[in-house]
């Protein structure tokens, strides 16, 4: 080894990615083997540990007994119809939304009239049943039994492992069996991060799993990750947050080569906290197209199409987003209805105030992936109704169809070779 290389340098090789720009042809034999969308659907996923590596008893056995009870409230014979088709067929917990199960019902039939695809509703049979009785839905509403359900009030991770037979861990075992192509689900975030590590597990490689909802932006949407998965990170995982926002971006923005900037306090290279500094020249060296430090305003100006940040930060940024649109459209609304002449000026401009809303609006973006497990998982606010979570079972079914696991995959090969020396 080089002793003349400070920690900075060694750090820097250690994780320097053999990339070319995602989306260009590879510049080496190792390079990341990216090849664009890929339509043919997406292979069964295998069964993955739920235990973690330390773990001295049988991971096999120890998961058969976590499986097992969950596994046996869902009823085969009623969904093999729509599992056996050749439509998208995509999980919906039916309990996830403060208003559950009405918004998640209403979603269901309408994906079910707008794309004719299955929709699997997990979640306890007794409440949900009597509700489709008269719907006339037929088989491609079905009903997976689950008969405990993860509060928002809960503790996430407490939740999801004290309740095995909650409806998001009956509906991600189904997504484990690769009976279904994508799960969607608007409850608590904890829990379903929880869930989906101890269902699916993470992906080969994978330091941390982030969630990467999409932001409105100048000319278009720009994918902002981690927005709360992760609060405490390193810079390796900001490095793979980026891989795979990367790849989110080009799977469903369409974008060849996404801009990636590092969301920090400043557009200069000096600014930001350690986090940042030791993040900044590892970005720089990935392969990926860089564009370095910007700032809110640079995201919201269209000038990154993806923005990596920790989950601390995400999540500020998010809500304090959601905050001040939220107060803008309010604030219109009272000043334009305060007098007469503003009043009709209002009406006049009432279209364009209503494409700005609906711009502004969450529900149009539906729901966030959880990237970095070994399956499809949207993650909604808790505040959805129908409409939005129609919009998340659109984002799920767009990247399942482009094949967004396989492409994830691919673009983390270059991590498999790099055992973490820690958690």
């Amino acid at each position: 080894a080089d002793q003349t290389r400070g920690p900075l340098e060694t750090k820097k090789a250690a994780l320097r990615l053999p990339l070319a720009p995602l989306g260009a042809p590879a510049r080496t034999a190792s390079a990341v083997r990216w090849g664009g969308l890929e339509p043919p659907r997406l292979a069964a996923h295998g069964p993955q540990p739920c235990l973690s590596a330390n773990s001295s008893t049988s991971a096999d056995e120890r998961a058969k007994r976590y499986y097992s009870r969950a596994h046996r409230r869902v009823n085969q014979s009623a969904l093999r119809d729509a599992l056996e088709s050749e439509v998208t067929r995509i999980v919906l917990d039916a309990m996830g939304s403060d208003q559950h199960p009405a918004p998640e019902i209403d979603a269901a039939r309408a994906a079910v009239d707008r794309w004719n695809d299955a929709v699997i509703l997990s979640g306890p049979r007794a409440r949900l049943e009597p509700l489709l009785v008269p719907d006339g839905a037929g088989e491609r509403i079905t009903i997976a039994d689950a008969p405990e359900v993860i509060q928002m009030a809960d503790k996430g991770a407490t939740a999801a492992r004290g309740k095995a037979e909650n409806s998001m861990a009956v509906g991600m075992e189904l997504l484990r069996q690769g009976q279904a192509d994508a799960f969607v689900t608007a409850g608590n975030t904890g829990g379903a991060m929880t869930t989906a590590l101890l269902r699916l597990g993470r992906m080969r490689g994978v330091r941390r799993p982030a969630l990467a909802p999409m932001f409105p932006v100048a000319g278009g949407r720009a994918v902002v990750l981690d927005i709360g998965a992760n609060v405490d990170c390193k810079p390796e995982f900001l490095v793979q947050f980026a891989v795979m926002g990367s790849v989110y971006a080009q799977v469903v923005l369409g974008v060849p080569s996404p801009r990636v900037g590092l969301l920090t306090n400043g557009e200069e290279a000096g600014k930001g906290n350690e986090l940042i500094h030791e993040t900044y020249p590892l970005l720089e060296s990935s392969g990926l197209n860089f564009i370095g430090s910007v700032e809110p305003k640079e995201i919201y100006a269209g000038k990154a199409d993806v923005a990596v940040t920790d989950g601390f930060t995400g999540n500020v940024f998010l809500k304090t987003s959601e905050s001040v649109a939220r107060f803008l459209v309010d604030t219109l609304r009272e000043e334009i209805t305060a007098g007469p002449i503003t009043a009709a000026g209002g009406l006049l401009a009432r279209p364009a105030f209503r494409r700005v809303a609906r711009i502004l609006d969450p529900a149009e973006y539906g729901a966030a992936p959880l990237l970095g497990v070994n399956g499809l998982v949207f993650v909604g606010h808790g505040r959805s109704d129908g409409r939005a979570l129609v919009n998340a079972i659109a984002v799920a079914r767009q990247a399942a169809e482009a094949g967004l696991l396989d492409a994830l995959r691919r673009a983390l090969e270059p991590f498999l070779s790099r055992e973490p020396s820690d958690s």
